[in-house]
């Protein structure tokens, strides 16, 4: 839309900004140097404001100067610790012991500090001489105390509660501290915000961000402690996004989902979309696909779709930012029409990224929308974080493979080799490597200890070190020992099992993977459907509703060309041959709904189990199973 008005308000405002600097220089005495760098910070926002708004859509200049100010102060410490973080890199050995010290340092007068000596370790070595390796049931009871109400348990601080994904099975509560959330955003999203400013340099100007992400209710301990869903917010920008932060109030995931999808489809400048995985942006477009005429009626009307339970006060609210608009909606429906591959850049002309975590359990999601919706849109999976804390940075976005520089800042790393995974003496000993020490090529699993009450902590991670960055680890991420197949002690993690499966994928043609899982059949019982014990495999596909015995044996044979030790199980016959079967459509976001509400997770923050152990699971996706 051409508003030449606006851009000459704008201006006008930059040169206000201007005149009220001079007043300020004459009236206090400003030194000559300083008031010459004013004036030109006035007039770039004058320029930069008056620039955009000759394409952008009906926002008000207060808005623009404030998403324009927002961007130059990420900017900015975007660089300064991208800065920092390639000093870092240089030393890595001394940056951990001194992140260590200071994590140990703030810790020292807590009961656990106390009790484990922290006041007097004066270096790595004696830290993992004193203490042990630990897993979650270490910390259950500790945290339990907090929860509470008991203070100064294991941080100094008073929480937040912060649930994890239930990736392994239910979700665990940890402690989350401001050191943890401010690492998260100065060393993690401020750094991709200046990889983005170079990658990516559309990002940087002043159009709007559809942010897309389901509500989650505010619960709290029983001592009055918040519990958050995900550990770091973003409402701080949410004056960046599309929607308005009215929509964040309801409750139900179906209706927001659609109220963020319609303000985002209003505006036709939308230049990112951002969600914290890309399985909420796919669950976003298979809503689009399923409620698109409604939503261009919403459009065109100004009214929001009657089917839509919401408080009678907020329904006005949110009507109070739309207006009718008959060519937007006749615009949404022409793209639609022509079809749903490629229907990102279709309804959002100046789409510039999809900023979203596709890597890991992820992977399948980014894959299904880069060749489908989002076809033609550049991906940028940013982060490696957990309810844990950062952990690493993509800096290297256009590779299609991710890799992230592990922070040496962010949190204390050690690595367990993944020979060593099953060995229980190596928990208690020197065994684990230091950032310094790793091998490229070699797999490991992350050990960490970080700045929310996590000491010697198995994070569950198992990494590959891709290379270095300087002297820094870049590791890509490859499987959860959890999720690792083993009917005979074979082993097959999810990295491996997902190779065979696309691989398999490909030979069938017009097959497109949306979303998999597999059960060993020791879980099934009777319904297993095989005397030797062999994988469950469910697959959900787009475009084929049956596969043949042979295409279906595909899967198997791939796997062995894969994996030496299932081969030959397989060829002694003790492991006996997989069992594929396709499930129905949308079989998959029920089973994720059924698992949320066992867990009490977040839809945020889940992640689909690639082998699942229970019973419950498996059976409901046999009753969703087509052929």
């Amino acid at each position: 839309m051409v508003c030449p008005s606006r851009g000459v308000w704008c201006a006008l405002l930059g040169c206000g900004v201007m005149a009220a600097l001079t007043a300020r220089a004459l009236l206090t005495g400003m030194a000559h140097g300083l008031f010459p760098a004013l004036c030109a910070v006035a007039l770039s926002i004058a320029v930069a404001l008056s620039g955009w708004c000759v394409t952008g859509d009906r926002r008000s200049v207060c808005s623009i100067v404030r998403h324009y100010l927002s961007v130059r102060y990420v900017t900015r410490a975007g660089r300064q610790q991208r800065d920092t973080l390639e000093r870092d890199t240089l030393s890595v050995r001394r940056v951990q012991e001194e992140t260590l010290l200071r994590q140990l340092r703030d810790m020292k007068n807590t009961h656990y500090g106390c009790e484990y000596h922290f006041g007097s370790i004066t270096d790595t070595v004696d830290f993992r001489k004193r203490h042990p390796i630990t897993t979650y049931d270490h910390y259950e009871k500790l945290v339990q105390q907090v929860a509470s109400g008991e203070e100064k348990v294991v941080v100094m601080e008073t929480p937040t509660l912060t649930m994890t994904s239930g990736s392994s099975g239910c979700c665990k509560m940890l402690l989350n501290t401001k050191k943890t959330n401010s690492d998260y955003f100065l060393q993690g999203l401020s750094v991709c915000v200046d990889v983005m400013r170079k990658c990516f340099p559309g990002t940087m100007s002043l159009q709007t961000t559809f942010r897309v992400c389901y509500p989650s209710a505010e619960r709290y301990s029983e001592a009055g402690l918040k519990i958050v869903a995900a550990p770091f917010s973003s409402e701080d920008t949410h004056h960046l996004c599309t929607s308005p932060a009215a929509i964040l109030q309801v409750q139900n995931e179906h209706d927001a989902l659609y109220l963020q999808l319609l303000f985002a489809l209003k505006d036709r400048h939308v230049g990112v979309l951002e969600s914290r995985f890309s399985c909420i942006v796919l669950d976003t477009f298979r809503l689009l696909e399923k409620h698109w005429e409604e939503l261009a009626d919403d459009v065109e009307s100004g009214r929001i779709s009657s089917r839509l339970h919401l408080d009678a006060r907020l329904r006005l609210a949110l009507e109070k930012r739309m207006k009718p608009d008959p060519v937007r909606g006749a615009e949404l429906r022409t793209a639609i029409t022509e079809g749903f591959e490629g229907i990102a850049l279709r309804l959002w002309p100046h789409l510039h990224l999809i900023h979203s975590t596709d890597s890991g359990p992820h992977q399948i999601y980014g894959d299904g929308l880069r060749q489908h919706y989002c076809r033609g849109v550049p991906f940028y999976s940013p982060l490696y974080a957990a309810s844990e804390g950062l952990i690493g940075v993509n800096l290297w976005p256009l590779q299609d493979r991710r890799h992230y520089l592990l922070c040496p800042r962010s949190m204390f790393f050690e690595f367990l080799p993944e020979e060593h995974l099953d060995t229980q003496h190596t928990l208690n000993t020197l065994s684990t490597l230091l950032m310094d020490e790793v091998e490229e090529g070699k797999n490991y699993e992350l050990i960490i200890t970080n700045a929310s009450g996590l000491f010697r902590y198995r994070l569950g991670d198992v990494v590959k070190v891709v290379g270095f960055h300087n002297r820094c680890p870049v590791v890509e991420f490859l499987y959860r020992p959890s999720e690792t197949l083993n009917v005979r002690g074979e082993k097959v993690n999810e990295a491996l099992f997902l190779a065979a499966l696309k691989k398999a994928v490909a030979q069938w043609p017009g097959a497109k993977l949306m979303d998999y899982c597999c059960a060993e059949s020791g879980i099934l019982g009777d319904s297993s459907g095989g005397a030797q014990p062999h994988y469950q495999v469910f697959l959900e596909l787009r475009g084929v509703r049956n596969l043949t015995e042979e295409q279906r044996y595909k899967l198997d044979v791939c796997l062995q060309a894969d994996c030496a030790i299932y081969r030959s199980f397989r060829i002694k016959g003790s492991i006996g041959p997989m069992r594929v079967q396709l499930v129905n459509e949308g079989a998959f976001l029920e089973l994720k709904k059924h698992m949320i509400s066992f867990c009490h997770t977040s839809p945020n923050t889940f992640q689909m189990q690639r082998v699942i152990r229970r019973k419950e699971y498996a059976d409901f996706l046999l009753r969703k199973t087509v052929s």
